[in-house]
This record gives structure tokens, sequence and C-alpha cells, in this order.
């Protein structure tokens, strides 16, 4: 997942050892996680969907089916905004070195033939996906760490930990109960822009500060124009918030405003950066 995860725990609820001992199974299950839905791991299940020929389908595992089942929601709830199958893009239009170059109407109408969540079908009851296009990539970038965090979060509370917040490289967070003595736990972003107070509920953010252009526009096939502000989101899951931040760079803010309208717990958030 290219990042760094951190694990907080509220210091009543465990001494120092039992405390090192949750953090370890937490690294441990993310560890586990990355192996399944990793695309560029031979032996996950989204690099084996991404083999795939046109027709074909395979059997995944729950891990993949959570992530894919959110993203088709998440691919409709957003009109498209919101797409794991973008990834032919980011090769096109963004050198290895992270600079942006030009791209022919030829090579992009061939890369369109494989993105776009219609093209791959989720059965329910067999757990089994169907792709109708080949080689098709399927990157879950823009929501693994969230969903990472959120089965860590189940892990902590199998082990009875009911406070605590998980940090995956500060750009998505989730806090789960309070510190001692507080409401909620107090969470800085933007580089202490912002104060933020949370509890039960996790934030993603996502920018260009870091990475440049490297958010594609779904429904333009297109890089999003650099912009000097972090959107942010907020929401009931990781999983969630992580895969809204990104759906949000590309929404206008009439969509943003009627999508968190919908649902309780989803708020928009945009800082400039300084």
């Amino acid at each position: 997942m290219a990042t760094t995860f951190d694990v907080i725990i509220n210091h009543a609820d465990a001494d120092a050892t039992y405390a090192a001992q949750v953090a370890q199974a937490v690294f441990q299950e993310i560890a586990r996680l990355e192996d399944e839905l990793s695309r560029f791991r031979a032996s996950s299940d989204i690099y084996r969907l991404g083999q795939l020929l046109a027709g074909e389908s395979l059997l995944v595992g729950m891990a993949a089916w959570d992530c894919l089942a959110l993203a088709k929601a998440m691919h409709q709830e957003t009109a498209g905004a919101f797409d794991i199958t973008i990834g032919p893009l980011m090769s096109l239009f963004v050198t290895s070195e992270g600079e942006p170059r030009q791209v022919s109407k030829e090579v992009l109408a061939q890369a369109q033939t494989i993105i776009g969540s219609h093209r791959f079908d989720i059965d329910e009851e067999t757990m089994r996906v169907t792709v109708h296009a080949s080689n098709m990539i399927f990157d879950l970038g823009a929501m693994g760490k969230g969903y990472a965090l959120d089965q860590a979060a189940d892990l902590l509370q199998d082990w009875k930990i009911a406070n605590f917040v998980l940090n995956a490289g500060d750009s998505t967070i989730l806090a789960i109960g309070a510190p001692s003595g507080k409401d909620a736990w107090s969470i800085t972003l933007g580089a202490g822009a912002k104060s933020l107070a949370l509890t039960n509920r996790a934030v993603s953010g996502s920018g260009f500060a870091v990475k440049g252009a490297h958010i594609m526009n779904p429904r333009l096939f297109t890089p999003v124009p650099l912009k000097n502000r972090r959107t942010y989101a907020l929401a009931p899951t990781a999983a969630l918030s992580d895969a809204l931040s990104t759906a949000f760079m590309v929404m206008a803010p009439d969509e943003i405003t009627a999508l968190c309208e919908r649902y309780e717990g989803v708020e928009a958030l945009e800082l400039e950066m300084s």
C-alpha cells in the first residue's frame, strides 16, 4: 500500500506489553490484506483479475469482494467520478518520473476500451467477478488503505481495545472512541492548518502536494487539473472516506453537497495549501 501505518491506543485500554501485542496483530493483518489486494502481487485476487480475458470470471476472497462491491457502489453514487479501473491513464498521462505528457487521440481511445466499472460484474451469491474487457487494470489505491484500517479496527475491538486511532500515512485516519477524559480524538489536518475532533469516524484527504498530477477524471479520461487545495471526506468508515476524498476531486460542488445530504455522517472539507 506504499505508506506507513500508525496505531495509537488509549493508555487506559492496555498496558505497554498488551498494546505491543495488539499493534503487532494489526500490522500482520495489514500485511495479509496487502497480499490479497495489491495489483502488483501475482498471488493476489486483484492481480489475477487483471489477467482475465473478456468474458472470463474469477472467484475472489472476502477482502477483494468487499472492495469491489464498494467500488461498484461508489461508481454509481458518484456518477462515475470514482472508478478503480482508471489505472491505464496513469501510465499514459504521467511519466515514470511523475511528469505530465501529451497523449494522442488514438492511444487514448485504445485505453478507454478497458476502462470503466461497468466493464465488470460481481455476483453476490458466488462471490465471482466477471470481466467484459481483456487485461483490465484494477487498482484499489484510492480505497485500499481505508479498507485496511476498517479491518484493523475490527481486529482491535476483538482484542477489547475500545479507544484508538489508526493512521495510514496521514492520508486516511480512523478514530474510534476517545482518549481518557476526552469526548473525541484531536486530529490535525493539512500540516497544522486545521484541527478536527473525531470519534467513531474516518477522514481522508486527496491532493497534489505529494504525487503531483496523479488523480484521473474517469468521466473525461483526463488528469484532474492541479490546484493548491486539499480535499477531505469524512465518513463512518475509512474505506468510504478514502474513496470519497478521491471522488470529491472530480465532482462539482453541488454534486458533493447532494451526496453528503444523502448519507448520514458524510461531510466534505477543503483546505488551501500553503
